[in-house]
């Protein structure tokens, strides 16, 4: 058992209960460590969904949720060369897999055959390079983390750190299908649904890589926003007339929607050959006509974030060309209430991000 240390921490102490104050015992820094003073971490609905919703799979409590993490490296190991203290640096969706399997040594570390260690909720023992005193990790809700260099994304000095944790969820999310689909190249017609924190995202990114997107939403409360941050056109998926004006239209298709819903409403908006992305997290299945799929060749496939790295990669082409997602800062006792917005369905283009350098 490695060393370990109190932190302050804010989580939940069972399914559904409302966020308190907690210390935690978390690992210090190892010779091939990295300890970061954590300033900001962002909140996404999947923190949401372990913390609130049931899942198909056990969740462990306590919880500190949270893996949108940005900080200052206060610690480094004797092994690690490219990172010092007082750099910028943050945590993603991960932090530990096996290292050994082809996922892993092709940079898939999020598809490890063995699992990779989720930030928050998974188990300290299956892979052992992190540890807690619950014995599963704990998220980015803290004052301060331990993880090896191999997970330790590097933030540049020049960008902003209260809004580079969500370029490690939201971010990576989105851009992971963006290069696997072509888009990085540009010149794909791109549709994006949902234009909340990942949809935001999904919109510059890939905006920024030459490619004409397309925002789809349900109203157009959210229109505005969307054309100021990149899309060309914006659609009403519940206008029939707007929807069937753009049929075969989009090359690629990012759906972002967390809510219950039928991925068949968006499938007539593919092109020949087009592919739609599942993203957003639901519960119910969709049930899909096979018929238009044969006949389009159409691929429905999904993504879940991405390896450490293409998430650097991510992460410096957010900084290189300026694509700084809209962020509004809270304290820890306004959390239940994004929560709760969040399960609603937020009207604001925003990602909320945890003030974790004050307030614990």
């Amino acid at each position: 058992m490695p060393e370990m240390e109190s932190v302050e921490t804010v989580g939940a102490t069972s399914r559904g209960s409302k966020l308190s104050k907690f210390t935690i015992q978390r690992n210090t820094c190892g010779p091939d460590d990295v300890t970061i003073d954590i300033k900001y971490c962002g909140i996404c609905h999947t923190d949401v969904h372990f913390a609130r919703d049931p899942l198909p799979m056990p969740v462990p409590f306590p919880l500190v949720p949270g893996h949108e993490v940005a900080g200052v490296v206060s610690k480094v190991g004797k092994n690690v060369k490219d990172i010092k203290v007082g750099d910028y640096a943050g945590v993603g969706c991960f932090v530990d897999s096996c290292f050994e399997c082809r996922p892993c040594k092709t940079g898939d570390e999020n598809g490890c055959d063995k699992m990779a260690t989720f930030t928050f909720g998974g188990q300290c023992a299956t892979h052992g390079r992190i540890a807690t005193d619950s014995g599963h990790t704990q998220g980015g809700y803290s004052k301060r983390m331990t993880v090896h260099r191999h997970f330790a994304i590097q933030i540049p000095k020049t960008y902003s750190l209260q809004a580079a944790g969500p370029i490690f969820c939201s971010g990576i999310t989105m851009y992971t299908p963006l290069k696997q689909w072509g888009a990085l190249k540009g010149g794909m017609n791109v549709g994006v649904v949902g234009i909340g924190g990942l949809g935001q995202m999904g919109i510059m990114l890939a905006a920024a890589m030459g490619n004409t997107v397309t925002a789809i939403s349900r109203n157009t409360t959210k229109k505005e926003a969307a054309l100021k941050i990149g899309a060309k056109s914006f659609i009403v998926s519940k206008d029939e007339e707007q929807m069937k004006s753009a049929t075969r239209s989009l090359d690629l298709i990012l759906n972002t929607v967390s809510a219950n819903h039928q991925l068949s409403t968006y499938l007539p908006l593919l092109a020949f050959k087009g592919r739609i992305v599942q993203i957003g997290l639901t519960t119910e299945p969709h049930q899909v006509a096979q018929v238009p799929m044969i006949m389009g060749m159409t691929t429905i496939t999904g993504t879940a974030a991405g390896g450490l790295a293409d998430t650097q990669e991510c992460m410096d082409f957010c900084a290189k060309n300026n694509i700084v997602p809209e962020t509004e800062l809270v304290d820890w006792t306004k959390i239940d209430d994004v929560y709760d917005e969040l399960n609603k369905g937020s009207d604001k283009v925003v990602r909320y991000v945890l003030d974790c350098d004050k307030g614990f």
